[in-house]
C-alpha cells in the first residue's frame, strides 16, 4: 500500500494554464490584516496567492521539496509529544523529499483548511492538518485540533509575508483559556517568501526563549497545474 502513494516533485510551469473559474481574485481577508502600505510592499505573486478564494470545498495544491530540516533535542521530543494532540509539528529531519500542501476553503468556519503531506524514505508520508480561521484576538488564528489554537499576527519583512504566534489557547465549548508560557513551545514563525518564476519558499521556525531554536523546516513550492 505504501508504495502506491507518490508525491510529485516541482513540475514545470505551464504558461497556458488558466485559473479555474471558481477562483475569485478580490478576496481581501489577509489584506485586511495589514496596512495598505505594508500590503503594497509585497511582490505581486504573493498578492495573488493570498487574494484568491475558491468556492467552499474547492482546493488549491502546491507541490515542492524540503530543503532544510532541523531539530534540537528538545524540539525532537516536542514534535513527538505533539502527536498526542494530532501531530501538528513536523517529525522528520529528511531533506530532498517531496512535500505537498493543499489549501481548502472551509464553509463551516469561513477560513481555510491547510493539509501538509511530507514524504519519507520509508513508510507512509506524515500528514499534518490545521485550519486558519479569521477570528480570535488578532483576527487570525491557527487551529490544530483538540481545542488548541494559536493567535497569529502577520507582518511584511524583506518583501516576505510573515505569520508569528502571539499566544496559545485551549477551548472547551464556549470557554477559551489562555495557555501559560510554560505550556507552549515558544515563538512560532512561518515565512512565505516569493522566489520568482512561480516558486516560493515556506519556512517554519519555533524558537523557545530558554532553549533556543527547537524546530526549523524550509521547503520550496510551486502551484500544481493540470
Amino acid at each position: 500500500m505504501a508504495s502506491a502513494i507518490r508525491i510529485s516533485r516541482l513540475p514545470a510551469s505551464n504558461p497556458h494554464h488558466k485559473p479555474s473559474s471558481d477562483i475569485l481574485l478580490d478576496d481581501n481577508r489577509f489584506h485586511a490584516l495589514l496596512s495598505d502600505a505594508d500590503w503594497g510592499r509585497l511582490p505581486l505573486a504573493i498578492w495573488r496567492r493570498f487574494s484568491k478564494r475558491h468556492v467552499d470545498g474547492a482546493t488549491v495544491v502546491y507541490v515542492g521539496e524540503v530543503e532544510e530540516a532541523y531539530f534540537n533535542r528538545i524540539g525532537w521530543w516536542l514534535a513527538q509529544l505533539a502527536r498526542l494532540v494530532g501531530g501538528p509539528l513536523p517529525t522528520g529531519a529528511e531533506t530532498g523529499v517531496p512535500m505537498v500542501v493543499t489549501v481548502t476553503e472551509d464553509a463551516a468556519s469561513g477560513g481555510q483548511i491547510w493539509t501538509r503531506i511530507c514524504a519519507r524514505s520509508h513508510g507512509f508520508p506524515q500528514v499534518i492538518h490545521s485550519s486558519k480561521r479569521f477570528a480570535g484576538p488578532t483576527g487570525l488564528e491557527e487551529y490544530v485540533g483538540h481545542g488548541i489554537s494559536m493567535a497569529l499576527r502577520i507582518f511584511v519583512e524583506h518583501e516576505a509575508l510573515v505569520f508569528r504566534s502571539v499566544g496559545y489557547s485551549f477551548q472547551v465549548g464556549p470557554l477559551r483559556l489562555a495557555l501559560p508560557d510554560w505550556l507552549t513551545p515558544g515563538d512560532l514563525t512561518v515565512t512565505h517568501a516569493d522566489l520568482g518564476g512561480g516558486t516560493f519558499r515556506f519556512t517554519l521556525d519555533i524558537i523557545h526563549p530558554r532553549f533556543g531554536r527547537l524546530i526549523r523546516q524550509s521547503a520550496v513550492f510551486r502551484e500544481a497545474t493540470s
